[in-house]
């Protein structure tokens, strides 16, 4: 379906590195994921209300800041795919970081006042009724959260996207929070504990830790992390195949957003090269390097034998 979906919305989705490209597969999984998010909320929260179930609810309001992240996720795909201007010579696809970021802060938010539920759902416990219907309802729910986290997980490994990473973890801990409170559902029937709230307690647990954990990879990437070890591998292999390059070393690399990488590196050529025929075989690999592998880099040369600097 997810395939389906990008050949007939998406144009040239093999090209990841246009920022074009880049926008429109954030807004189709912004999309999609409103659209299931909203039927979700709304039959997790009927299904919820009508069994009395702050498990089933708690789970419901999960998927309303799904849903808001959702639409973050579309913002932030729009903000991100800006051009660079005189006052963001660099672009703005750190924009999207900053969307991950406050998509995690409305999922803590949320998971507090859920536990704040529960809590008062395990003190003060309620009779709560398993129909079939319910059950079965809560089943397809797990079904589309695992078609979600498939989804998400694919977008975000195409383009590089920390924001539909996090997404996919986030339906993935949903499809098996639904299953235990489905399990629970059954389970209340026969023990007298206040299972709903103690597994609404453990929902609440799930979407904190999921936002933490998000929140974490965000401000990570907006301080700045390590190189990409395989992007460093391709990058270093890219100029050493040419027979004018000796060697490399003092590669650095900044990220400014998926698809806005830039840097330098030194390449080290002979000491009586030709200047002109060094300079074009130069720029030639700075092209090849950005079509390739979408990393803006300059590529400083080092006669041979003048140390490294």
């Amino acid at each position: 379906m997810i395939q389906f979906l990008i050949r007939k919305f998406i144009p040239n989705p093999e090209d990841v590195n246009d920022a074009r490209v880049r926008e429109a597969y954030g807004i189709l999984s912004g999309v999609v994921g409103i659209v299931c998010n909203l039927f979700l909320f709304g039959v997790k929260l009927t299904v919820g209300l009508i069994s009395r179930s702050i498990a089933v609810v708690s789970d419901a309001f999960h998927n309303l800041t799904d849903l808001s992240s959702s639409l973050i996720v579309i913002v932030g795909a729009k903000l991100s795919s800006q051009p660079p201007d005189q006052e963001h010579p660099h672009g703005h696809g750190r924009y999207e970081y900053v969307g991950a970021l406050v998509i995690a802060l409305i999922i803590v938010v949320v998971g507090l006042r859920l536990m704040r539920s529960s809590i008062g759902k395990i003190t003060h416990p309620e009779v709560v009724q398993a129909h079939p219907v319910t059950l079965i309802l809560l089943g397809v729910s797990v079904l589309i959260k695992l078609w979600m986290f498939a989804y998400n997980r694919r977008i975000g490994m195409l383009i590089d996207s920390g924001v539909n990473r996090a997404a996919a973890l986030d339906s993935l801990n949903d499809a098996a929070a639904t299953g235990v409170v489905a399990a629970g559902l059954v389970a209340g029937r026969f023990v007298s504990v206040p299972l709903d709230g103690l597994l609404g307690l453990i929902i609440s647990g799930m979407i904190i830790y999921t936002g933490l954990s998000t929140a974490k990879a965000a401000v990570s990437r907006l301080i700045g992390t390590q190189a990409n070890p395989e992007l460093v591998a391709k990058i270093k292999s890219v100029i050493e195949a040419s027979s004018t390059v000796i060697s490399t070393h003092g590669l650095e690399l900044h990220d400014y957003g998926p698809g806005c990488v830039t840097g330098s590196i030194h390449a080290v050529v002979p000491a009586d090269a030709n200047v002109r025929e060094v300079h074009e075989e130069i720029d030639r690999l700075e092209r090849q390097i950005l079509k390739d592998l979408g990393v803006n880099l300059v590529i400083h040369t080092d006669p041979e034998g003048a140390g490294e600097s």
